[in-house]
């Protein structure tokens, strides 16, 4: 039976990892522009109402990305788009 041979060095690749995030540090929401609401439901309503029709879904890929429902009927809700429709 043959012998299986070790694996690749990796410290190539750690350094390249490592000069890839020191030149282009990641940003904290990622791909998407991020915005958390804290509203009554009437008022929850016409915010998400605004940003869709401010960003279309068809170009932002605008979604509600997730929502709560508070005590004292408030919802609290994380509204995410693209930066620019390109």
């Amino acid at each position: 039976m043959a012998k299986i041979p070790p694996g690749p060095p990796l410290e190539g690749l750690r350094r390249q990892i490592a000069r890839h995030r020191r030149e282009r540090p990641a940003r904290s929401s990622g791909l998407f522009v991020r915005d958390t609401f804290r509203l009554e439901r009437d008022a929850a309503r016409a915010k998400a109402r605004e940003w869709f029709e401010t960003w279309p879904k068809a170009a932002y890929w605008t979604e509600v990305e997730s929502w709560r429902q508070l005590e004292g009927g408030e919802i609290e809700f994380t509204m995410r788009r693209l930066p620019s429709a390109d």
